[in-house]
C-alpha cells in the first residue's frame, strides 16, 4: 500500500503505547520483519516545541527506524501547527495526530477523543498542519465518544477535505475504553466513508487471524498492531507471510524468544543508560514470559534487576528452573510437569484465534 508519497513494504503498522513504543521497541520489532510502518508514543505538542527533555526522549529515532511517524496531541492549533514544522525537521516521514486517546489528561487539553466532538475545530486545526509542512499528516481516531456519538465516518469525510493522507480507527468508542470486542462494522462504515485516503484498522488484533479477518470483514487498507506486538513480536512477520502467502509461520522456538529478549534489554540499556533501563525494562520482560511455558519464577525475579548482571543471572536462574519441564532436547515435554502447570503454558488458543486477554488499564476511563 502507499501512504502519500510513500510505498510500503507491508501494510501492518505499529501503533503508539504510551510508555512502550519507544526507540528500542521499535528497532526490535522491526528486525524482526514484517512491519511496515511505525509511530512514536504520543507526545504533548507544546512540549515537543519547548524541547522538554521527555518528549525529545519520546522522539529520538534512528537510521534503521524508518518510515516513522510522531504522534502529536494537543487542542492548540498554532502549537499543533508549530510542533509538526518541528517533526518534519526532525526527519519524520509523517505527523500523526492523535484524536483517539480517551485517557483525561489527553482529552482535557482538547486533544485525543475530544477532537472528535467537535469537527469544525478539528478540521482548522488540520488545514492549519497540512499547509504547514511537506510531509503527510495523518490521523488516529475512535468510533466516537460513545454509542450515541459515533462520529468517526463524518469525520474522516471532514479530514479528507483538510488535507489528511490517511486515518487510523480504533474500533470501539471513546466511553467504551478497552472493554467489549471491537466494533469491525464500525471501522466499515469508516472505510465506507473515505473516497480516496486509505483507511487502516486497529483493536484486538493479537494473532495474523485476527487481522486478516479484520481486513476481509472491513475492507480496510492495513491493519495497524499495538498490545498484540508486545504479546507476539513476531506477530509483524507472521501476519505479512499470512496476508502475502497464505502460509502461517509457526511461533519461535524459546532459544529464539531469548535471543530477541537479550536483543531488547540491550537496546533498552544503551538508550537509557544500566540501571534506569533495567529499572524500565521490568515491565517488558513479562510479557516475553507469557509464551515461555512455565515462567512464574523468571517474573518474580526479572523485576528486581537493576543491571545487566542482574538481568543475565534471572535467565540463567530461570533456564536451570525450567529445564526440569524438557526433554534432552530442551523442549519442553508435558510428560515433566505437573497437571496444572500443563494447563497453563499448554492451553490452546481460542476457536477464533484469540488468545488471553492483554492486560489494560483498569476502571472506569475517567480514572485513568
Amino acid at each position: 500500500m502507499r501512504l502519500g508519497p510513500y510505498e510500503l513494504s507491508s501494510n501492518l503498522f505499529l501503533s503508539p503505547l504510551a510508555g512502550y513504543t519507544n526507540l528500542p521497541m521499535r528497532l526490535t520489532v522491526r528486525e524482526l520483519g514484517g512491519l511496515g510502518w511505525a509511530t512514536t508514543d504520543l507526545v504533548n505538542a507544546r512540549s515537543l516545541i519547548e524541547r522538554n527533555r521527555g518528549a525529545m526522549r519520546l522522539v529520538a529515532t534512528a537510521p534503521q527506524d524508518q518510515p516513522l511517524a510522531i504522534q502529536l496531541f494537543g487542542g492548540v492549533p498554532e502549537e499543533m501547527r508549530d510542533a509538526a514544522i518541528i517533526c518534519q525537521e526532525l526527519g519524520a516521514q509523517s505527523v500523526d495526530i492523535n484524536m483517539g486517546c480517551p485517557v483525561p489528561k489527553v482529552v482535557r487539553v482538547g486533544g485525543g477523543s475530544a477532537m472528535m466532538t467537535e469537527l469544525d475545530k478539528t478540521a482548522a486545526l488540520v488545514r492549519g498542519m497540512v499547509a504547514a509542512v511537506k510531509i503527510p499528516v495523518t490521523a488516529k481516531m475512535r468510533l466516537g465518544w460513545d454509542d450515541q456519538n459515533l462520529t468517526a465516518p463524518d469525520l474522516v469525510r471532514v479530514l479528507e477535505n483538510a488535507g489528511i493522507a490517511a486515518v487510523f480507527v480504533h474500533g470501539r468508542t471513546r466511553a467504551q475504553g478497552f472493554s467489549g470486542r471491537v466494533n469491525l462494522a464500525g471501522i466499515r462504515q469508516v472505510v465506507a466513508a473515505a473516497r480516496h485516503i486509505p483507511v487502516i484498522g486497529n483493536g484486538d488484533v493479537t494473532t495474523p487471524e485476527a487481522a486478516r479477518e479484520m481486513i476481509t470483514q472491513t475492507g480496510c487498507a492495513g491493519v495497524s498492531i499495538g498490545r498484540g506486538a508486545f504479546y507476539d513480536p513476531w506477530i509483524f512477520r507472521r501476519t505479512h507471510r499470512l496476508l502475502t502467502t497464505g502460509e502461517l509461520l509457526p511461533e519461535p522456538e524459546f532459544a529464539e524468544r531469548i535471543h530477541v529478549l537479550r536483543r531488547h534489554f540491550e537496546r533498552y540499556v544503551e538508550f537509557y543508560g544500566e540501571e534506569h533501563g533495567a529499572r524500565l525494562f521490568r515491565r517488558v520482560a513479562p510479557w516475553y514470559a507469557k509464551r515461555f511455558g512455565p515462567a512464574k519464577p523468571f517474573k518474580r525475579r526479572i523485576i528486581t534487576i537493576t543491571s545487566r548482571a542482574d538481568f543475565e543471572a534471572a535467565i540463567a536462574e530461570y533456564l536451570e528452573w525450567r529445564a526440569q519441564f524438557c526433554d534432552a532436547s530442551g523442549r519442553l515435554d508435558v510428560r515433566y510437569a505437573p497437571a496444572p502447570l500443563v494447563a497453563s503454558f499448554m492451553r490452546p488458543e481460542s476457536e477464533d484465534g484469540e488468545r488471553d486477554a492483554i492486560p489494560v488499564p483498569k476502571g472506569p476511563v475517567e480514572l485513568w
